[in-house]
């Protein structure tokens, strides 16, 4: 029985480890360890190394000032992200590369080098100056998966507006609120976007949150093209809404950059799935430029001939630092999609894999499990011999989940980085290097070079199992809430004195590897054992059947909580009383009887966040039979209502 405070029972064990492969290793940018002693003995000399990689038209005079809460990095130097991201690029061979290739979900294509996404930049960025767009001004933007995404970006950077980036799929009252809570002066949209074969209709929603967001003054409106724009007619206002192509077409070509302080803000980013107040999470220039290309450089061992590919929307961090800032800094070929993986089908991911030749693929576990469910035989029907490494985000990967990746889409042969980070962390904090790293399925294995990791119980003690804990200060932290820094004070650093949060229960095994076991609001605590969702699920996971579960705790008058599971079978294997019995019994031989779920509810769907997280939080309502809270951030709220009907048939 779990009697520590905050510790957790550690109850999934995995022993399968993958030394990196001979010929991954022997051109891998990093190939000794000793990376991890030089960070840790002097960290600050390690990520000064980091930061002269870029270029700063004035050198910083202190590394670090450290006054916890509050941390201020490279204290005087003066930068400008998107001239790292675009103009110093330009002097050689690479102004004439690939920087963005996109496609959309129809198949249109567009493709910028780096000297013809700067001309673009350039442009935009005089255009938002024409609106009075200033230093410091807030800009929105809410844009579908577009280059303008990506373009608009660059050119606030460009100019130092600070950008407020809202997912295409968020409604009009989360766009207003959003708006109103940056202030902002501009909002940037488009006329609409695909999305599964259908329209999503920007601007319609960007006006109706427009009645509700009054410092508002301009609006920027793209053209998305082909039939969506032939379909869509976008209601303009005379005076307060621009065509971006017009804007664009009469601008100057050139636009010099403005020279950022290192501790000035680059964008404010509000957390999914909150509820009440929207949380905006603030990131500044020269520290979270300086994490987020080495972490993009390191952890995807980027080389010259690279075509790179996360699949996330430039609405989450994700996006943000690496399909734009980190991999633009670091010169690279970025593959940029517009839609879902299963448009016009199953394999449209692995056809575009095929089509450019991608090496670097990155994605979150939420999609491996639906590809894991759709089988193998969608990716066995493309040519993916190019993929040379592959990458995961976004929640901890089931070991099942994680073998597959490996097998079906990797051939085998590509190392997997799984990576643990925060929209609040802004860039990579635990992950393997993939050219020196032997990897554990299942695991983020260890901090990156130069950020201090612990895992500690209520009393800020160390423990093997518990609350994950940064120890230390990190280039690419945020540096506040926007507007609010008790919220951020009491939100990130109250649990210990002077030790950031992040919220998640983690455990360390033998070999010194990372474990991330969920969220601590997600712990299950059953008969007197804490128990983390993710080792739950993984267990379910590994059976045959599974391809994606979901864990909550369900009121017990015996043991406080019982467990509730919420399974999605793979395509072959249909649903049975004998099947279900089966399931719950190998989660006794896995891990324990004590972990067995007591309820099992069969479902084709999970309620997830646009960005792919389980909403657990449902799942507890339906479990308990109490009414649904909000749905609003939902990607298809018609899942809640069918697991409603659904676990309603299973208790009469």
């Amino acid at each position: 029985m779990s009697t520590d405070a905050g510790s957790l029972d550690a109850l999934l064990t995995e022993d399968r480890m993958f030394p990196p492969p001979p010929d991954f290793a022997g051109r891998s940018l990093v190939t000794d360890a000793e990376i991890y002693t030089r960070a840790a003995a002097d960290r600050e000399a390690f990520w000064s190394e980091w930061a002269a990689e870029l270029h700063w038209f004035e050198p910083w005079t202190t590394v670090l000032e450290w006054e916890p809460p509050y941390a201020k990095w490279f204290v005087g130097g003066k930068l400008n992200v998107s001239y790292n991201c675009l103009d110093r690029h330009l002097d050689g061979p690479k102004a004439k590369q690939q920087a963005l290739i996109w496609e959309g979900e129809p198949g249109d294509t567009r493709t910028f080098t780096y000297e013809e996404l700067y001309v673009e930049v350039c442009a935009f960025g005089n255009a938002l100056k024409g609106l009075g767009v200033t230093k410091g001004d807030r800009v929105t933007i809410y844009l579908p998966m577009v280059p303008e995404a990506a373009i608009a970006m660059l050119a606030c950077a460009r100019i130092g507006a600070i950008h407020s980036v809202v997912f295409g799929g968020f409604s009009p009252e989360s766009l207003s609120d959003r708006n109103n809570d940056a202030a902002a002066k501009v909002l940037i949209t488009a006329d609409g976007g695909w999305r599964r074969g259908g329209i999503v209709p920007l601007k319609a929603n960007a006006d109706a949150a427009l009645a509700s967001s009054p410092t508002i003054e301009h609006v920027v409106v793209v053209r998305r093209g082909g039939a969506l724009s032939d379909q869509v007619d976008a209601t303009m206002l005379a005076g307060r809404d621009h065509w971006y192509h017009e804007l664009v077409a009469a601008a100057p070509s050139d636009c010099e950059p403005e020279s950022m302080d290192a501790e000035d803000t680059l964008f404010i980013l509000y957390t999914s799935g909150t509820t009440g107040k929207p949380k905006g999470v603030v990131h500044t220039t020269g520290g979270y430029l300086t994490q987020v290309a080495a972490t993009t450089k390191l952890v995807f061992d980027l080389q010259e001939d690279d075509v790179y590919w996360c699949t996330a929307d430039v609405g989450w961090i994700t996006g943000h630092s690496y399909i734009v800032y980190g991999p633009l800094a670091n010169g690279t070929r970025v593959l940029m999609y517009e839609g879902a993986p299963d448009t016009p089908d199953r394999g449209r991911f692995w056809e575009l894999c095929e089509k450019y030749g991608v090496t670097v693929f990155y994605t979150a576990p939420t999609a491996i499990r639906a590809f894991m469910q759709w089988g193998d035989d969608w990716p066995a029907k493309f040519d993916l011999s190019r993929l040379r490494l592959l990458g995961t985000v976004g929640e901890p990967i089931n070991p099942e989940a994680w073998m597959w990746y490996q097998k079906a889409i990797g051939g085998g042969r590509c190392p997997i980085v799984d990576t643990w980070w925060q929209t609040e962390t802004g860039a990579i904090m635990i992950t393997p290097l993939p050219g020196i790293t032997a990897t554990k399925p299942g695991t983020a294995t260890r901090a990156f070079p130069g950020i201090d990791v612990s895992i500690m119980n209520d009393a800020g003690d160390a423990t093997n199992a518990g609350y994950l804990a940064i120890t230390s200060p990190w280039p690419s932290m945020l540096r506040t809430v926007w507007g609010d820094d008790q919220r951020y004070r009491d939100t990130y650093w109250s649990r210990w004195d002077n030790v950031y949060f992040p919220g998640d229960g983690a455990k360390i095994d033998s070999d010194g590897y990372l474990w991330i076991l969920g969220r601590v609001d997600d712990v299950l605590n059953v008969a007197g054992h804490r128990i983390g969702t993710m080792e739950v699920e993984s267990a379910l996971v590994d059976h045959p059947a599974v391809a994606e579960a979901a864990v909550v705790g369900k009121t017990h008058d015996i043991k406080g909580q019982s467990i509730a599971a919420f399974v999605t079978l793979r395509d072959a294997f249909p649903s049975s009383d004998a099947l279900l019995t089966e399931i719950r019994d190998h989660v006794g031989i896995k891990i324990g009887a004590i972990a067995k779920p007591e309820m099992i509810v069969f479902t084709a769907d999970l309620p997830k966040t646009r960005s792919g997280k389980i909403m657990r939080r449902l799942l507890r309502d339906i479990a308990e039979g109490r009414a649904v809270g909000d749905t609003t951030t939902l990607a298809d709220p018609t899942v809640v209502a069918k697991l409603q009907a659904m676990h309603a048939e299973d208790e009469s």
